[in-house]
């Protein structure tokens, strides 16, 4: 193997015949990412009634034989695990959505996509009652629905970012309001379930829908590999993307299937988690100081952007709060930076 031979900002790796160009300010910032998921998963697995140094932690995961193994590998590490793989599931749908339309505003939570995810499970779970997979198959049903209406409702010749975020927000407001009357005229002790589940949460979440979710968020994502190269084309313009070969319509609609979906997953096992999806993407571009989508980035974000929320969530403050309060907070303050800042660019 040869040298490394770095510029200022990339460097091109060789290996025999064969040259990798490498994004050095990129690769710093996913070590960087990393290594703080670890010790915020960590920390999210020591802490608790039974606290445990970082130490104890790491014996604990390996040794079967003591108490301290069941806290941590049967109670605490699947919910660390969901807010994990779920925060990078819902940034990277953000990033896909933001890239399409060119938008910072377009995140599934913003134009409905959520909602109506949350719709499809509200409805299992007042009206039938379903298990977890019955749920789960209710927010993939209401997610695509609602995506389904909102394309109809936009596309002309191609999406366009106005429009769609515009046609978003109205879906998602009726469906608020369909959402609030199927609370209203529910059992009390449904309603409620459903109403602290619908805040955001990963209360109750154990190995099998932190499992599934991670198989389902690890197989969209290896579906959406092969779409990464003609989403960057899609961002110059449908017909610059036509006149490299991208089947622009063909390829949309499979990122906006893969999107909802990502959405839907998380929505299914830990209710709807706002503003991850639409701040995720854009500190990552932030950070990396790149021009286009970096999918590597904005998962490792997302995925510490929940996690660290989870944490603050259960254990920094004064009562223990759904983590999707927790986000909205983070989110709502983003989104106000992003208005005012995009405000005085323009001024």
């Amino acid at each position: 193997m040869q040298r490394v031979d770095f510029g200022r900002r990339t460097g091109i790796l060789r290996c025999g015949g064969v040259a990798l160009r490498l994004d050095v300010r990129t690769l710093v910032v996913c070590a960087v990412l990393v290594a703080a998921c670890v010790l915020v998963a960590l920390s999210s697995l020591a802490s608790g009634d039974f606290t445990l140094s970082l130490p104890q932690v790491v014996t604990a995961i390996f040794d079967r034989g003591d108490f301290a193994h069941t806290v941590v590998v049967e109670w605490r590490m699947p919910r660390t695990l969901a807010a994990l793989v779920f925060g990078a599931a819902l940034a990277v749908s953000g990033a896909v959505f933001q890239s399409l339309t060119r938008n910072f505003l377009a995140s599934p939570d913003i134009i409905g996509f959520s909602t109506g995810s949350y719709t499809g499970a509200l409805v299992v779970i007042i009206l039938v009652g379903g298990s977890y997979l019955q749920v789960a198959a209710g927010a993939l049903v209401g997610g695509m629905a609602t995506a389904a209406v909102v394309y109809l409702l936009t596309v002309r010749r191609s999406v366009q970012g106005f429009r769609l975020i515009v046609v978003g927000i109205a879906v998602s407001a009726m469906l608020a309001s369909f959402n609030t009357w199927l609370m209203l005229t529910a059992d009390l002790d449904v309603a409620m379930t459903a109403a602290v589940w619908g805040a955001g949460t990963l209360n109750g979440i154990g190995w099998q829908q932190a499992g599934l979710g991670a198989i389902a968020v690890l197989a969209l994502l290896a579906f959406l590999v092969p779409f990464v190269r003609p989403l960057r084309q899609l961002e110059m313009g449908d017909d610059a993307a036509r006149a490299l070969g991208v089947a622009a319509e063909k390829v949309r609609l499979a990122l906006v299937l893969i999107g909802v979906a990502l959405v839907a997953t998380v929505s299914a096992a830990a209710g709807p988690i706002t503003f991850v999806a639409l701040a995720a993407p854009q500190i990552a571009r932030r950070l990396t100081k790149g021009s286009g989508l970096s999918l590597v980035p904005t998962a490792l974000l997302g995925a510490l952007l929940l996690c660290a929320s989870d944490y603050a969530a259960q254990h920094l403050l004064p009562a223990v709060l759904p983590v999707g309060v927790v986000t909205v907070v983070i989110g709502g303050c983003y989104l106000a930076w992003m208005l005012v800042r995009e405000a005085r660019r323009r001024l």
